[in-house]
């Protein structure tokens, strides 16, 4: 089955587009055109199209495209975004089962609503759990995996298996997986009795911060860098007068320079070039190369595979 042709196969219940925009599946919204796209009904149906796909076809998993930049060329191969995988619930004793399409923000308040604390960082994550699990993204002080009990995978073949915690390798924004070729699509978290209640407040209080140092309900991935050992990357930014920095019609942030904002019209190209001005201008100031945080990926526009 060549890719773009996902629909035939029977029984599939999941959406299949053919050339879809990615501008309309990343928080920047910019990227080309990806050549399949696939949400899945739900985890069987998600098996039952990773089994049908030829072994050699290109594969991209997105949940709410926060965490990623798709350039103007757009994908070649199939995307698979795990919208469609959202079941939330409690399995007892403090566990929470949260599936990869699942928004970070909603596991954060489900589980202070019940009374438990533990998961309250997950609010100031704009993404959902898949991205989270993938890259143990973090916010206020806490991390995905700190909470991890044990992780659901599939692999190309469609195969589920469950993993321990510890078949993991974990670091800071890093995840490597114990096989080549299997993602996550859900998560059995660990949060604890929250004894002196207040859980929802301090969510509150939390994003109540964030809207005061972070440029929310604007187009932009989160933080762009990763923040380098013992210094901040927004930080570093400030420093080199990269505040307002523009190229095309994407723009460093003036309120925290870690993060770039799109305008209507903006291309992948403007976004990209801006990430790269950025990181020679730190390095000219401060002798530091900063490592982005988000994922480039995709082919520069007019074809021809671009450098991640």
């Amino acid at each position: 089955m060549a890719a773009g042709r996902a629909g035939t196969i029977d029984g599939l219940r999941g959406c299949t587009l053919r050339d879809e925009p990615m501008s309309r599946h990343t928080s920047w919204r910019v990227g080309g055109p990806a050549d399949c796209y696939f949400e899945p009904a739900d985890m069987q149906d998600l098996a039952l199209f990773l089994a049908a796909l030829p072994a050699g076809e290109p594969l991209l998993w997105i949940g709410l495209g926060s965490n990623l930049l798709v350039r103007d060329g757009g994908v070649r191969g199939t995307v698979i975004n795990t919208g469609g995988l959202s079941a939330l619930e409690w399995v007892g004793g403090g566990r929470l089962r949260a599936e990869a399409g699942v928004p970070c923000a909603k596991v954060a308040r489900t589980s202070a609503r019940a009374g438990y604390t533990g998961a309250e960082f997950l609010c100031g994550i704009p993404g959902s759990m898949g991205g989270a699990l993938a890259m143990n993204a973090g916010a206020f002080g806490g991390e995905t995996w700190a909470i991890v009990e044990r992780v659901e995978t599939i692999d190309r073949s469609g195969t589920l298996r469950k993993r321990e915690r510890k078949e993991f390798d974990i670091g800071y924004r890093e995840v490597r997986m114990p096989a080549t070729e299997e993602w996550f699509v859900a998560a059995l978290l660990a949060v604890q009795p929250d004894a002196q209640g207040g859980g929802e407040t301090r969510i509150r209080n939390l994003l109540a911060r964030r809207s005061v140092t972070q440029p929310t309900g604007q187009p932009s991935c989160g933080s762009v860098f990763r923040n380098p050992p013992e210094d901040h990357a927004g930080r570093l930014i400030e420093a080199a007068g990269l505040k307002g920095r523009r190229v095309g019609r994407a723009f460093v942030s003036e309120k925290h320079a870690n993060f770039i904002i799109t305008e209507d019209g903006a291309r992948a190209g403007d976004v990209e070039s801006l990430i790269n001005l950025v990181q020679q201008e730190v390095q000219m100031r401060s002798g530091i190369r900063l490592s982005p945080e988000v994922r480039i990926i995709g082919e520069a526009q007019g074809g021809g595979a671009a450098r991640g």
